[in-house]
């Protein structure tokens, strides 16, 4: 199950870094259109969805890499079941916050099928389409919380404290 989790992470990951190449070749092509005199509809828009997917699909894999911001002021001076309740609660609201993130995501992407909804731009994108990459992240996000949750829990979760955060308390 490890294996699968942390496969899934990274695939996330990976599909990030991929738009993020999206997002280059876009601002690329638009300045080669300008350039040289052509125009190609719906560039600056497929940068904006690219860079949203690019967003979205990373954050579980920042999430399990510690990467994320966190204020370590209190916990940082807890030990024992203090601290181990601090962290309890703390991922407890995450898991809640990215389950309704969750939710509201794969919904809006869902009534935007329904509705055939296209974006307001001359490219006329089927707007699920970029909003799947964003429900897809925030549910990947999701199962990172429960997995950190659930780690926690059980007393195996590992927590690298960053050496900056050291020199800057």
């Amino acid at each position: 199950m490890r294996r699968a989790l942390d496969l899934l992470y990274d695939g996330a990951a990976w599909v990030a870094a991929l738009a993020m190449i999206g997002v280059l070749l876009m601002v690329l092509l638009s300045i080669l259109g300008r350039q040289l005199g052509f125009h190609v509809p719906g560039t600056d828009a497929y940068a904006g969805y690219s860079m949203a997917a690019a967003g979205f699909l990373a954050l579980a894999h920042t999430l399990k890499h510690n990467e994320h911001i966190r204020v370590t002021l209190l916990l940082g001076r807890l030990k024992g079941k203090a601290k181990h309740a601090l962290e309890m609660w703390a991922l407890t609201a995450a898991v809640l916050l990215a389950a309704l993130f969750a939710f509201y995501s794969v919904r809006l992407a869902w009534q935007s099928h329904l509705l055939n909804d296209i974006s307001t731009g001359n490219d006329a994108t089927r707007l699920w389409i970029p909003q799947l990459t964003m429900a897809v992240g925030t549910v990947v996000l999701l199962i990172a919380f429960i997995d950190e949750w659930w780690l926690e829990l059980t007393g195996r979760r590992v927590t690298a404290e960053p050496e900056e955060a050291l020199h800057n308390e």
